[in-house]
């Protein structure tokens, strides 16, 4: 299978580390070009100095705060009045970790409006100019915890669930256009963010970063953490037309780290 994406928009939240960056990469290596947004100038320019342009690509980027949501319209708008995407990959940074019962309302207000309101607003822009053209691809990166939830994660498992259920309903309403939408529920991988995480559970543990990483690879099926790239690799799939019939769906790339079905 040959997977092209010449010709194509790809739109990439989180582009300048960890999934993100890879995802971007992969997107532009297959043809693809690239919209990379995220917070921070000077990383999303070293972003987009780094990727590929075999199909003679002209890659951008777009400054935006995931986390400041009045702010981040207001951009998403100036965006979409002078350009389209084909592809939309929704992924945004994490919360911060914590117990559900240390969280304030704000935190979670916060947490919705990062995780779900920014994923639902540049979806709503980016929609017309897919139907009218009849052809569409939204990813949505949430969690595997949308299914198992993590005690020291409340914040992403409820908002990831909430954008996963509605990845689902919009599917629906789309599908007849042409336009695919699917959630990827996330595993460990070796990521910043992660191994942040890592970092706070090493401390709370009174242990090293060692043993808790050890730790977190021996409960995966496949006993080490994901590679960023293995995940793009999906990704790209998704958004192809080899994938024209898969929509609606959650599926988890995790190495066998959900138990359940």
């Amino acid at each position: 299978m040959v997977i092209s994406l010449a010709n194509k928009v790809a739109w990439v939240g989180g582009a300048t580390s960890g999934l993100g960056r890879a995802i971007a990469h992969q997107l532009a290596e297959s043809g693809a070009t690239v919209i990379a947004a995220s917070r921070n100038e000077d990383k999303l320019k070293a972003t987009i100095t780094s990727l590929p342009v075999t199909f003679g690509q002209k890659h951008q980027f777009l400054q935006v705060d995931f986390d400041q949501f009045d702010e981040y319209k207001k951009i998403v708008d100036a965006f979409f009045q002078n350009q389209q995407v084909d592809i939309l990959v929704n992924n945004t940074g994490g919360p911060p970790a914590g117990n559900v019962l240390t969280k304030s309302e704000t935190d979670f207000q916060k947490a919705f409006n990062m995780l779900f309101q920014t994923v639902q607003y540049t979806t709503s822009k980016a929609l017309p100019d897919m139907e009218s053209k009849g052809f569409g691809r939204i990813i949505n990166l949430t969690s595997r915890t949308v299914k198992e939830p993590a005690d020291n994660l409340a914040l992403s498992n409820t908002i990831r669930a909430a954008v996963t259920t509605w990845g689902k309903t919009l599917a629906n309403a789309v599908a007849k256009n042409n336009i695919t939408v699917n959630n990827i529920l996330t595993g460990n991988f070796d990521t910043e963010r992660l191994h942040s995480l890592f970092q706070s559970s090493a401390a709370a543990q009174n242990i090293s970063v060692e043993e808790v990483v050890a730790q977190a690879a021996a409960a995966i099926p496949a006993k080490r953490l994901g590679r960023p790239e293995e995940l793009a690799n999906f990704v790209t799939f998704l958004a192809s037309d080899q994938a024209s019939y898969i929509t609606g769906t959650s599926v988890a790339v995790d190495g066998g780290m959900i138990r359940s079905l």
